[in-house]
């Protein structure tokens, strides 16, 4: 068995940026595996409407996401466009290379829940592309690629097989813990495996 935290995330959900800050501030030798997905799709595949849509809902974690941040002294500013598609963000991610990954994770949740910017948008994804290192045509390109979108959708196919609705989830040695509140529990169930 892999000893490692599986992280579950999209760009557009506010939660997997908290959870992404606190990962931050963890020891470097415990191992975590980004697993990206699209949160749209497990909704769908769930049936599950998204808070987004939910007016009293969306309110009420509009409130708890800050009042999260302010707790622990996180930089973060409710996006004004919410709900912004991350199809594509989310696509760039699993062909990049592996050493650009670490920088681009930063800096598209940054962007996204720091910095109050339109990442669906070309030309404001483009200087953040290329702060990544990251050839912006290559991308472009990448994210219309039949094999890429295959590969997003079956992240998301995989992680509802696992019984992951939702975003951030972490995943170790099997167990299931949903919310950036459970990091805490998640890492907890890191330090039973040998």
């Amino acid at each position: 068995m892999t000893k490692e935290v599986g992280f579950y995330f999209d760009f557009i959900s506010p939660y997997a940026y908290l959870a992404y800050k606190k990962i931050q501030s963890l020891p470097k030798d415990i191992k975590i595996n980004y697993k990206p997905i699209l949160l749209g799709g497990l909704h769908n595949l769930e049936g599950i409407t998204a808070p987004a849509f939910i007016k009293p809902k969306l309110k009420h974690m509009i409130n708890d996401c800050l009042l999260i941040a302010k707790k622990n002294n996180f930089d973060f500013k409710w996006n004004s466009k919410f709900p912004l598609n991350s199809l594509n963000i989310m696509r760039g991610y699993l062909d990049i290379s592996s050493s650009n990954q670490a920088q681009y994770i930063k800096i598209m949740f940054d962007a996204y829940w720091k910095d109050d910017l339109d990442i669906s948008k070309e030309e404001i994804l483009i200087p953040l592309l290329e702060q990544c290192k990251i050839d912006k045509d290559i991308f472009f390109k990448t994210i219309k690629d039949p094999a890429i979108k295959e590969k997003l959708k079956n992240a998301t196919k995989n992680a509802h097989e696992k019984e992951v609705f939702g975003a951030p989830t972490f995943i170790v040695n099997n167990k299931i813990f949903w919310g950036q509140d459970r990091l805490e529990f998640a890492l907890d169930e890191y330090n039973k495996i040998d």
